[in-house]
């Protein structure tokens, strides 16, 4: 496996960190990013630090134990990093992991709706699918559980009540998989405020499914 730099790896995650606040993705001290540096070795934000005024040298270094390796005296790492770990447990190809609360995908779980993807055509096509995992008590075991099987399934998925966890080769990539199931997400609930949708017919996504197969490179399983 490459090897990911620590110093660039802490300030892309700052950076990654400040766009998601901005967005209105993640508030106050919730949410969490991590990156795998090596074969056993992740960067990963801490826990219960106010996210928008985080700092490179927050962050700490954490093994397949979740024990820390490298940070400063007093810092925990993130409660959902079991999450974190069993993403990597189930997808070799990635790097990187992003557990934000998106109000607008969020509020799809918990009025029981399934994501939208036939609506607009770059969500087939970039998402393929965006399961939502079984309810789990955040930070427990549980919760890691609940996104075993839905991983192996996209790179976008949602967790009921809960917010989100999206997975990618670099943090950028989560981060992009993240705003494109938002966007949609808001796109759905402004559509439904105005009145009957249309989705777009069953052909043409079988045609965009495909589509997005090829773009994708087939590294996640055939959602169909």
């Amino acid at each position: 496996m490459e090897f990911t730099d620590e110093k660039i790896a802490r300030n892309e995650v700052i950076r990654v960190m400040r766009i998601v606040c901005n967005q209105g993705m993640i508030r106050s001290s919730d949410g969490n990013i991590s990156i795998r540096l090596d074969e056993d070795h992740f960067l990963v934000t801490p826990s219960g630090l106010y996210k928008m005024a985080l700092k490179a040298s927050d962050l700490i270094i954490v093994d397949w134990h979740n024990e820390v390796v490298k940070g400063r005296p007093g810092l925990k790492p993130t409660s959902e990093m079991l999450m974190h770990l069993e993403a990597y447990r189930q997808r070799k190809d990635i790097r990187a992991a992003l557990h934000a609360h998106p109000p607008y995908a969020t509020a799809l779980t918990i009025v029981g709706e399934e994501f939208p993807l036939n609506i607009i055509p770059e969500a087939a096509v970039a998402l393929g699918c965006v399961p939502i995992a079984d309810y789990a008590t955040m930070g427990t075991p549980a919760m890691a559980a609940s996104i075993r099987e839905p991983i192996m399934q996209s790179n976008a998925i949602l967790l009921s009540h809960h917010g989100s966890l999206t997975v990618g080769p670099t943090l950028e990539e989560a981060l992009i998989a993240l705003e494109r199931m938002e966007h949609i997400a808001r796109t759905y609930f402004i559509t439904k405020s105005c009145g009957k949708i249309v989705p777009i017919p069953a052909d043409e996504m079988e045609r965009l499914h495909a589509i997005g197969r090829r773009v994708r490179g087939e590294i996640i399983p055939n959602p169909d």
